[in-house]
């Protein structure tokens, strides 16, 4: 890319005119050539986020300021926005050849120079081999490969992907996530992506931020919002989680012990302002959790007898009964430790600092 970079400034931006509710006046530096990533379920504000910063949507109150301009002034076109569309919003009469083209010939280059960077861009994006399809003729990855190299071609300064690798199956869509993680590497073009997929916002992201209503629940770096996520909120969306209710027991200088429905203590590590008597839930993801014959287990850890063992292939999944109202899921190695735990089988969740994680009962933060 040739265009120097650019970093992204939304000041209290709130939108009207969209799905409700709408953003409710978020602040986010995203900054100069980062993957930055709106992570939330539909009609949490992320799509409004595309939408302001491209043009299509007039903010109700706030800016957004494309390296310290505000761009209120400024027409869509004017923008200088790739934008990579859910669906891809191709045209259907239209070739490869000629998607890409179409940004090129906008900007007024030279026929000889737009025919270097299609090839050059339909190379890079694997679509070298289908020029002259149109998309009815493409399949869903070569469209959304499609999609992709339209935006780039014109080398913008600020790239929107609006869930890029939606609907896809398992196994092309890790194939694209990788691509869109070398594309990034070797462009830096500073991209807003917007996702419901926990998987995909881990991947690709250098930060993200979780939407909630409108808000902000949690923004940072994708292994420190997932390792330690503030609110119920956040540890959902970044992925499958166990939300056991407990009851602060004991407070300590550099952390709490809390106890669970059935009476287990586990102590846990670095809080906020937690109070003797606090409730809250301790959240155990399943593929951080280790497991072992209840009789060689090592404190601290969860006892309890394995009433469900599903196989699926590389890993094994475990439902263990601990004596609260909902089970544990914890997920194995299929070769963990060369051991398989039969339905039946008693035996302990082993819990460490990096696997337990506090937070309120409620959907607020502790204050």
């Amino acid at each position: 890319m040739s265009r120097p970079l650019v970093d992204i400034r939304l000041e209290a931006l709130a939108t009207r005119g969209g799905v409700p509710p709408g953003l409710t006046g978020i602040s986010v530096h995203i900054r100069y050539g980062e993957f930055f990533t709106f992570l939330g379920p539909p009609h949490s504000g992320k799509t409004d986020v595309l939408r302001a910063v491209a043009g299509f949507m007039t903010p109700s109150a706030g800016r957004v300021l494309v390296d310290g301009q505000d761009v209120a002034v400024l027409a869509p076109g004017a923008r200088s926005i790739g934008y990579v569309f859910q669906e891809g919003a191709l045209w259907r009469h239209m070739s490869v050849r000629e998607h890409v083209a179409f940004g090129l010939e906008q900007q007024g280059m030279r026929a000889d120079d737009i025919a270097r960077r299609v090839e050059t861009v339909l190379g890079r994006l694997g679509l070298a081999a289908v020029p002259d399809r149109r998309p009815p003729e493409l399949t869903l990855e070569q469209r959304r490969r499609l999609a992709l190299a339209r935006a780039l071609a014109p080398e913008p300064r600020v790239l929107l992907l609006d869930e890029p690798l939606a609907h896809l199956d398992p196994l092309t869509r890790k194939t694209l996530r990788f691509e869109l993680a070398k594309l990034h590497r070797d462009l830096a073009v500073t991209t807003i992506h917007v996702t419901r997929d926990a998987a995909d916002a881990l991947a690709l992201s250098d930060r993200l931020a979780v939407l909630h209503d409108g808000q902000v629940a949690q923004i940072g770096e994708p292994g420190e919002v997932y390792q330690h996520p503030r609110t119920r909120v956040v540890a959902e969306a970044l992925g499958s989680a166990n939300f056991l209710p407990v009851r602060v027991v004991e407070v300590r200088d550099l952390g709490v012990v809390v106890e669970t429905e059935a009476g287990h203590r586990v102590p846990v590590a670095g809080l906020g302002d937690y109070r003797e008597g606090s409730r809250g839930l301790l959240v155990l993801r399943p593929e951080l959790l280790s497991m072992t014959d209840a009789a060689m287990g090592r404190a601290p850890g969860l006892p309890g007898i394995v009433s469900l063992r599903i196989f699926e292939g590389a890993r094994q999944l475990y439902e263990v009964d601990i004596g609260s109202a909902m089970p544990v899921r914890v997920e194995l190695p299929s070769q963990h430790e060369g051991r398989i735990f039969r339905v039946g089988e008693r035996v302990r969740v082993e819990l460490s600092s990096e696997t337990v994680v506090l937070v309120p009962e409620t959907r607020e933060e502790p204050r």
